[in-house]
């Protein structure tokens, strides 16, 4: 069967138009990270019919993988993240341009990840501090809007960064010399200011020193459906997206939401006195 792209997202008409699509076909989403959130948000985006991608990520898949990341396989262990997300979105929609970086993003290849790119979704790992300071900074600069929703249990966070409004340094209150621990702390408090999963977590299973967090395979699916709805209402500009200082957290497992503007981010006093006390609670 000839593949025609208006025939393969007909049953999409209805909750957007054809001209709509058209323009999802021809606008570009820049993807930093795909492991579990932006495996399965390249899927969800590729299914509403974005027609361009650019990937990044270094990796490849191992089998510790398996619990949560949509492109792994038995048949994908050992290959590169970006090969196999690019065979999906290409799976579905063989008229996709796809760009991919198989190196990740850094200060040489930055600008050329973000060229052409609409919208930028950060799926990067938990401890990728450098690579986020360089993507928030450089598309900010172009004016782009940066998502991201970190897996939080069975639940998340949703941040999105418009890039008039507060940067992604003021909101979680990074600044120059914090050492890695400060960073965390930062960045936990940032995105799970109301810890839902502190009520069913084992606090002796994560393992800040070894890199190695809890994680469960719904959460990226969630995510997924999120990101590919926010990214589509930006796209389509449909009403002033949501943006940081306001967040939104959600727990499928406790049926838990919640929407919160944090007027100073994590700069704000109560912000201050719970950095602190996390800072007690984790491990040294």
């Amino acid at each position: 069967m000839k593949y025609d792209y208006f025939e393969a997202f007909s049953r999409t008409l209805g909750f957007v138009s054809r001209e709509e699509l058209e323009r999802l076909r021809a606008a570009r989403v820049a993807i930093a990270g795909l492991g579990g959130t932006g495996g399965a948000q390249v899927h969800a985006l590729a299914r509403m019919g974005i027609g361009n991608f650019t990937l990044a990520d270094p990796d490849t898949f191992e089998l510790v993988n398996f619990n949560r990341q949509s492109g792994a396989t038995v048949p994908n262990l050992g290959r590169r993240k970006t090969e196999v997300a690019q065979e999906t979105i290409l799976s579905i929609n063989p008229e996709a341009d796809v760009r991919s970086f198989d190196e990740g993003i850094g200060p040489a290849n930055i600008d050329a990840f973000l060229g052409g790119a609409d919208v930028v979704v950060d799926s990067l790992d938990f401890y990728c501090f450098e690579e986020r300071f360089l993507l928030y900074a450089h598309a900010r600069a172009r004016g782009l809007w940066v998502l991201t929703s970190p897996p939080l249990g069975f639940g998340f966070t949703l941040l999105m960064f418009d890039p008039h409004g507060m940067s992604f340094e003021d909101y979680f209150g990074f600044r120059p010399g914090m050492s890695e621990r400060q960073r965390i702390i930062a960045l936990i408090a940032g995105i799970a200011p109301k810890p839902f999963m502190l009520k069913y977590l084992d606090r002796t299973r994560p393992d800040f020193e070894g890199r190695r967090l809890p994680s469960v395979g719904a959460a990226p699916f969630m995510i997924a459906g999120v990101i590919a709805t926010e990214v589509t209402q930006i796209l389509l500009g449909r009403g002033r997206p949501m943006a940081v200082p306001t967040i939104y957290q959600f727990d499928a497992l406790l049926r838990a939401f919640r929407k919160k503007t944090y007027r100073w981010g994590m700069r704000g006093p109560l912000q201050r006195i719970k950095r602190r006390l996390l800072d007690r609670m984790l491990p040294r």
